[in-house]
């Protein structure tokens, strides 16, 4: 007899991976001095150069001065970055919550 209600802990965590996310980011910034600096470095670039905005959301015409495209420039940098130290951190999480699963099941001690 099958139990449709089923659903496998690898699909439970496709259909939630957005919020593990989300929460794991929100603890990075909690947690970690040096991504937290950065991520309000790159709010701060975003905050005091609104043409940033205009880009990522690929609204309307732009046009980029020197000064203006060395700053784009920086902003990707930075958020490049982050985006590297994010990764890091959720692949090191996910062995973290591998090994904690697994001595939950007892195939680990």
């Amino acid at each position: 007899m099958s139990d449709s209600s089923y659903t496998d802990l690898t699909q439970r965590i496709e259909e939630s991976f957005a919020e593990i996310e989300d929460e794991a980011i929100a603890d990075f910034k909690k947690t970690d001095e040096a991504y937290a600096a950065l991520y309000q470095q790159i709010s701060k670039l975003k905050a005091d150069n609104p043409f940033i905005g205009k880009i990522i959301d690929g609204s309307g015409d732009i046009s980029l001065n020197a000064e203006e495209h060395e700053v784009l420039t920086e902003y990707f940098r930075l958020r490049f970055r982050l985006d590297d130290m994010e990764r890091q951190r959720l692949y090191f999480r996910g062995h973290t919550d591998c090994i904690s699963y697994l001595k939950k099941v007892g195939a680990l001690n």
